[in-house]
């Protein structure tokens, strides 16, 4: 049985890491502060990341996900193992993001393009390229992953959680301008399988970006969500002029991912009718776990008024 350590482990992308590896056998450690519910399966390794001390003394893992946000992340991680260049791990997998592209960039981005800031993603993005440029640095079999909007089960970000809601109250829905805005979109289990795959196999490239092949529009993203809830869908479109990110969970930002090396790796992706069906019913038993905004306030006070 293989040891895995995930980093987190309470919450969406690292909480559904270490439960999908758990069940596929693996023996997986989790290191966070403990002050959530523990993932199903998997054993605690109980210590704050700015300040591991000795948690980790001694430990050996054959695979290291990490779902870091900052160099310090990732530095205060490497330097807590007994041999920092092994990191006491054979792979060590983090978990980057799309934000780490330039939104001056031709696209669709290409693993291989320059990094830089992106003035949409701001100090997130250019965290990310920090410490993706020090891992990379530090430890020669290590993989970065890039992936646009990740969704699906344990999502606890108000994405499509707001548009179920919505959808749950029969609400009309208050869609940007003319809802052509185009999101590429990536199934959390379709993450776990290209890890999974990572793991398995002597993987050549060490930057992966991951995501579906098409890019669906804002509106066929809501009609999506309102289908699987079973709600008919009612559209009222907004000016342009109101600020987007005070009533509507994406930016008024178009980008889209070259996933070319990912469908070697994983040549068939979850459909997003599938994905999102499978997301609602993880949401409606599990909708306090849902980080709320206030767009309904908002929309109620501000745009339906």
């Amino acid at each position: 049985m293989k040891k895995m350590l995930v980093t987190g482990g309470t919450v969406f992308v690292s909480k559904y890491l270490a439960e999908y590896f758990a069940k596929k056998d693996f023996e997986v450690f989790v290191l966070n502060r403990n002050t959530r519910p523990q993932p199903e399966n998997t054993r605690l390794i109980q210590a704050d990341r700015d300040n591991i001390g000795t948690a980790l003394t001694g430990q050996s893992f054959d695979i290291v996900i990490d779902t870091g946000y900052a160099e310090k992340d990732v530095r205060n991680l490497l330097t807590a193992f007994d041999s920092p260049e092994l990191c006491g791990s054979q792979k060590y997998i983090f978990i980057s993001s799309s934000a780490v592209y330039p939104e001056t960039l031709p696209q669709p981005f290409k693993e291989s393009a320059k990094t830089g800031r992106n003035k949409i993603w701001g100090d997130y993005g250019t965290n990310k390229i920090q410490a993706e440029e020090y891992l990379l640095l530090q430890k020669k079999d290590s993989y970065i992953i890039r992936p646009p909007y990740l969704y699906g089960p344990m999502n606890n970000v108000y994405r499509e959680a707001f548009v179920f809601e919505c959808a749950q109250k029969a609400r009309t829905f208050y869609m940007p301008k003319d809802g052509s805005l185009k999101l590429q979109f990536f199934y959390i289990e379709d993450l776990c399988k290209v890890i999974e795959t990572i793991i398995e196999k002597n993987v050549q490239n060490h930057i992966i970006n991951v995501g579906n092949e098409e890019c669906t529009s804002a509106l066929d993203w809501v009609r999506t969500c309102y289908e699987v809830a079973d709600s008919p869908l009612s559209i009222k479109n907004v000016d342009g002029n109101i600020g987007q990110r005070n009533y509507f969970p994406f930016y008024d930002y178009e980008y889209k991912l070259d996933v070319t090396l990912q469908k070697e790796l994983l040549p068939k992706t979850q459909g997003l009718m599938e994905g999102l069906a499978k997301s609602y019913e993880w949401y409606k038993k599990n909708q306090d776990a849902v980080s709320k905004k206030n767009f309904i306030a908002y929309i109620d006070k501000e745009i339906a008024k």
